[in-house]
């Protein structure tokens, strides 16, 4: 028993939040066919039901805060690349989750602790035990501590869902009857690896700038920066008026 809390104390490390309840963390890595050998054990999908709609809620609010000029159904597919069992149970192996999973007998045999379906259901279970063990704060930490690697290493910033510069252009003419101008501040490094900088300006001010390893994607960085501050000034404007 000792040896097996030195373990969950690992687990806990590894997920940056220190249950209150260990039961609550023991019931989350419990997998029902260890349940249907220990009756007195619970096992762990109600834990899971609840975590994967907590999940769900956590995630488009980084998104929906993260990506202000993304549609909805962008936010969607975006939402839909990172909560999956494939994603869920990647995570899973980064902390070892599966050495931690209480399995039944036959399941164990099976290979059940290599299983993405039982990895992933077995995150959620656990996400759901944080909630539950120490509120919405405690989990949105853990989440966003869990996500956000992920969501810089897919690049989602680097890729426009969208060709920002047309956006642009379609909002300052809306708006404005003016266009956007770009030119680049600087060009720094070899030519297999050079970084630009491009800056943007919008009747003789400079409104954002953006780097990228070409014109062009420094220029839809830039773009996607000065349409995000131009939205946000109009907010303001609006609630002023009202």
């Amino acid at each position: 028993m000792e040896n097996r809390y030195k373990d969950l104390s690992k687990l806990q490390e590894e997920l940056g939040y220190r249950f209150n309840s260990i039961a609550l963390l023991e019931q989350a890595l419990t997998h029902r066919s260890f349940s249907a050998e220990n009756p007195n054990e619970k096992d762990n999908e109600r834990l899971e039901f609840l975590g994967d709609a907590v999940l769900e809620l956590i995630i488009s609010h980084i998104l929906y805060k993260r990506f202000p000029v993304l549609s909805e159904g962008e936010l969607t597919k975006m939402r839909a690349g990172l909560v999956n069992e494939l994603s869920l149970a990647g995570l899973s192996n980064e902390i070892c989750l599966g050495s931690y999973i209480r399995l039944g007998k036959g399941e164990e045999k099976s290979g059940g602790r290599q299983k993405a379906s039982i990895l992933a259901d077995t995150m959620e279970a656990i996400l759901g035990a944080i909630y539950l063990d120490g509120g919405f704060e405690s989990v949105f930490e853990v989440i966003t501590g869990l996500f956000l690697k992920k969501i810089e290493q897919e690049n989602f910033e680097q890729k426009p869902l969208k060709d920002y510069k047309s956006m642009l252009q379609e909002f300052t003419q809306a708006n404005s009857h003016m266009l956007p101008t770009y030119k680049v501040i600087e060009a720094v490094g070899p030519d297999h690896d050079k970084h630009f900088t491009v800056g943007l300006w919008l009747n003789g001010t400079l409104l954002a700038k953006g780097v990228g390893r070409s014109k062009k994607e420094a220029e839809q960085q830039a773009a996607q920066k000065a349409l995000e501050l131009l939205l946000k000034r109009q907010e303001k404007d609006g609630v002023k008026n009202e």
